[in-house]
């Protein structure tokens, strides 16, 4: 078992800067005149057990509305549905079968594809086995839900991930890193830093903590405090839209921290707007990804 974080009280002492929102959204490219959707990326979102199918479909339709390319949806679920009858435009597939796909595995040899794999996904036989082979794909990965929680009990995928020559991301909410840390969650909540810091170390990857001022820490151990976002937040489905979006900015050719850190901002942004009209109670997952678009195309 790793060191507790009381242990490791020399990873507090940094202090986080705070994420400006005129510099994230400057590092979003410019879309030429002459655009195609082969020039935004293909996103494929993998997870959607029974009963979790809404979590990836959540998460592909706010990849798709932030301006991937192209999105796929691979569904765990036996009684998936083919059609997403609210956001045609994503191609769903059975999720053992979507990595080989041609449309994907074409864009892909482009280095203009990413995969965003937990959301819903379960902690299954199939789901190991989806996450071991996203892990060997030469791909940048966005890691959330079940996907974190089959890391932080297979230390054969923890040592699959450090291995990897290609960006991850982990998106985890306080219970998930203090299950990659084998720590108690009081002990991540305690010193939010030092666990961000340690999670980025551990695993080599970029990372958000999420909660009240979510903390990001990058590939190269910078620091950042998010100060958007409310309680009205707190409803499901939240997560699954941020890794969404992450996974459309890398797309676009964003580098992961700067996909990371956009996301993380305008996601709290979208809900702080929809709070202003009201809406702070009964907020939904759905609404965040509407008025993060809007947002996203005013700002850039």
């Amino acid at each position: 078992m790793p060191p507790t974080l009381s242990m490791r009280p020399e990873m507090s002492k940094r202090i986080p800067e705070a994420i400006d929102q005129d510099r994230v959204s400057a590092n979003f490219p410019k879309r030429p005149r002459d655009s195609h959707k082969g020039m935004f990326g293909s996103v494929a979102i993998i997870g959607g057990a029974v009963g979790m199918v809404g979590a990836p479909l959540l998460a592909a339709r706010a990849a798709l509305k932030l301006g991937a390319g192209c999105v796929h949806v691979g569904l765990l679920a036996d009684n998936a549905p083919a059609v997403d009858l609210q956001q045609p435009e994503l191609m769903l597939h059975r999720a053992h079968d979507i990595l080989s796909l041609k449309p994907f595995a074409l864009s892909s040899s482009k280095g203009n594809s990413v995969i965003a794999i937990g959301c819903g996904m379960g902690t299954s036989t199939a789901a190991y086995k989806l996450l071991y082979e996203a892990l060997k794909f030469k791909t940048p990965l966005v890691l959330d839900a079940d996907a974190l929680n089959l890391l932080a009990s297979h230390t054969d995928l923890q040592d699959d991930l450090r291995a990897r020559t290609h960006p991850a991301v982990l998106t985890p909410h306080p219970g998930e890193a203090a299950r990659l840390l084998g720590c108690e969650i009081r002990e991540v909540q305690t010193d939010r830093v030092a666990a961000v810091r340690q999670l980025a170390q551990k695993f080599a990857c970029s990372v958000v903590l999420k909660g009240a001022d979510s903390l990001c820490a990058t590939h190269d151990s910078k620091l950042f405090v998010n100060r958007t976002g409310n309680p009205g937040m707190s409803t499901a489905g939240m997560g699954d839209v941020l890794s969404g979006m992450i996974a459309a900015f890398i797309a676009q050719g964003m580098s992961t921290d700067d996909a990371l850190l956009l996301s993380v901002h305008l996601h709290g942004a979208a809900g702080d707007a929809l709070a202003a009209q009201q809406a702070g109670i009964g907020m939904t997952a759905t609404e965040v990804t509407e008025w993060a678009r809007w947002l996203l195309n005013q700002w850039t």
